[in-house]
This record gives C-alpha cells, structure tokens and sequence, in this order.
C-alpha cells in the first residue's frame, strides 16, 4: 500500500478563499490529503469546515486559490463533478432510502437496467444484489438479510451501505461529515473499523467530527480551523487533546 509519507497528494488544496457577501467564510486555507490517509478537520462551529468540504466536492466555487486532484487543477460546477472524479461527501443524513435495500440505494439515481424478451426495461436487480454482496464483504459487513429495507438497520449499519455505495463508484476521496454523531458506543467503534479498513484499501478520508476521541482514534493528522482560517496543523502523534483544543478556541 502506498504510504502518505512517500505519495503525492490525491487533494491538494492550495489558498482557498471564500466569500458569502460581507463574509468572509475561507481566508486562504490549505490542506493536502495522501492515498491511505485520514485527515481530520476540526474547529468550532462556524470555523469553515462545512464551508471547506463544500468547496471541495463541487457545492460551492472557491473565490480565489487552486484545488488539484490526482495532480491536475480541478474546478467543480456541482457535486456530480466531484463524484465523477472520485470525490464522495457522506453527509450526516446519509440521503439513503430507508424503503430501498442495500443493493437499490448503492445504485440510487443510476440504476442497472436490462432487456426483457430483448426490449422491454427492467431493473437489472440480480446485478444490483450482487453488487451489494460484494461491497459489503470489501467492508467486512454482514447482516442477515441484504434485501431488507435500510431504514430496518441501525446507525454504523446505515453508514456502512453510504460507504459502500461510495466504494462501488470508485471513490478515492471520501469525505465523512460527523459520521459518529448519534450513535452509541459499539456503532462508533464499528464506523472506526470501517474507516481504518478504507485507509487499508488506500483511500483518501477526510474526517469531520466534534468529538475529539475518535478523531485520535482514526486519524493520522489533524487540521485544526478558526473563524475560517487554518489554526494550525498537527500529526496525532506529536499532539494531544489539550493542544487541539487551544488551536480551536485561540487559547
């Protein structure tokens, strides 16, 4: 697998700056994200991480600065674009089905279709059921029935389908917006073993989260916000809870 310390980045996010009117919301951020590398991005509410992550997957267009993906200049009109490059946002709501199974969510919008007696459009679901099968193993994911409708499963079982859905379009970003929040103990520690098997595969993850345990528990570096600035930038390992929180609130 291929280390951060010796790739080039896969995002590469150089002096982006935002505006909303009289609001300046990004003021020249940088960050960079390598293959097989989970970088955290904290701050306070209104520091400019949603901001941030919005400008990267194509919802908002940056004002000023340059994003590379892969090592090419990017610019993304709308959040299709991102994902067409590799780049997927799992936001907190997760936009599932919860009336759909895994294999009708993960092909949500671009779902197979095959010809019956040579013209006749059917939903291709043998191939939508297979597809769920396999990309759930990649996550080491089992539940008992996978046509069961996801509104039956619970929190970490509901990250896990939005996770694989991006999987299966080939993401080699994700972008995890509080993917802890809301749940019980056992179901964070399960999206924790999740994201550790993406690094393994060598995806890139950028991982947003108020809550400073998992970020130490998952995350390789921490990029640290304040009132849409960069606060500062640490390796977990050289940094501790104390730390990060004083770059946060400016102490």
């Amino acid at each position: 697998m291929t280390t951060p310390s010796s790739s080039e980045p896969i995002l590469d996010v150089r002096s982006v700056s935002k505006r909303f009117g009289g609001v300046e919301a990004l003021k020249g951020v940088s960050m960079a994200l390598h293959p097989g590398e989970v970088v955290a991005l904290a701050g306070d509410n209104g520091a400019g991480k949603s901001t941030l992550i919005k400008t990267i997957s194509g919802v908002h267009a940056a004002d000023g600065g340059e994003i590379r993906f892969a090592g090419e200049p990017v610019s993304f009109a709308t959040p299709e674009a991102a994902r067409a490059h590799g780049i997927e946002t799992i936001y907190q709501d997760l936009a599932l089905a919860d009336n759909l199974s895994i294999g009708a969510n993960i092909f949500l919008g671009r779902e197979p279709v095959k010809r019956l007696f040579g013209f006749l459009p059917v939903l291709d679901r043998p191939m939508m059921a297979q597809a769920a099968k396999e990309t759930m193993a990649r996550l080491d994911f089992h539940v008992s029935r996978l046509d069961a409708p996801v509104g039956r499963f619970s929190g970490g079982q509901r990250q896990a389908v939005a996770i694989g859905r991006a999987i299966y379009w080939n993401a080699r970003v994700l972008i995890m917006d509080e993917p802890t929040a809301a749940l019980g103990v056992p179901e964070q520690r399960k999206v924790v073993s999740l994201i550790k098997t993406l690094k393994a595969q060598g995806r890139g993850i950028i991982f947003i989260s108020h809550n400073l345990q998992d970020i130490f528990a998952v995350s390789d570096r921490i990029v640290v916000l304040r009132r849409g600035s960069l606060a500062g930038e640490r390796r977990i390992a050289d940094t501790s809870h104390d730390e990060i929180v004083k770059l946060m609130v400016g102490g």
